[in-house]
């Protein structure tokens, strides 16, 4: 199995349409990369949930899940399941963020994601972010949209077990959701790292990849 690496990353975007996204599709990926890069800049924009319990469960959640990080997080207040109304408030956020950053690496929605929330915000990211390197976290659902993915990052155990906690500790306006559960979460997990030879993994679409090799 071949193993490439992002080389230099000091600067992460993360973006989600709803509070827990970023948490639910990427949470152990930032996890592993906050604990082995201290410092890293995290700029995290979440569409939903602003002004309410909502914001303040996921200021709590990321900073639990970016140990040692420069977090900035923005919560907007755009209504769950109207992104497609609310398209130029959407595509202004994502402007802004890009504006102030020069991240190394954004983690985002995938755009095949059947929610149409997560999928405009997938189809916004690539607008914004021409040359950076987009990874499309996936979220499991009733719709059953999960497919085969391309790129992984293994997670220890450890790192999976912290995941799950932080998402039972620090949402507990999800916990009445049939899916929101332990097994679900470490059972995809346990697939997708059956897939690239580890114990667990999370799992991420790639639309585009520029490699350096070398000559």
């Amino acid at each position: 199995m071949i193993r490439l690496g992002t080389g230099r990353l000091e600067r992460l975007v993360a973006v989600g349409a709803h509070c827990d996204d970023i948490a639910i599709g990427a949470g152990g990926t930032l996890l592993a990369m906050c604990l082995a890069r201290p410092g890293l800049r995290v700029d995290a924009l979440v569409l939903s949930g602003g002004g309410g319990e909502r914001e303040q469960e996921e200021q709590a959640a990321l900073t639990a899940f970016c140990p040692g990080a420069d977090l900035h997080l923005t919560v907007l207040k755009l209504p769950d399941g109207r992104l497609p109304t609310h398209w130029d408030e959407a595509k202004a956020a994502v402007e802004e963020l890009r504006a102030r950053t020069e991240p190394d690496l954004v983690l985002a929605p995938r755009t095949d994601d059947a929610h149409q929330d997560h999928r405009g915000l997938a189809q916004l990211v690539p607008t914004a972010f021409r040359d950076h390197l987009v990874l499309g976290y996936e979220i499991v659902k009733w719709d059953g949209d999960l497919g085969r993915m391309v790129a992984y990052q293994p997670l220890s155990p450890e790192i999976a077990e912290e995941k799950v906690r932080l998402l039972q500790a620090h949402y507990s306006s999800q916990r009445h959701r049939p899916w929101y559960d332990r097994e679900a979460f470490l059972g995809l997990a346990r697939i997708r790292g059956i897939e690239c030879h580890a114990r667990y993994a999370e799992a991420f679409a790639v639309a585009k990849l520029t490699l350096d090799l070398g000559d």
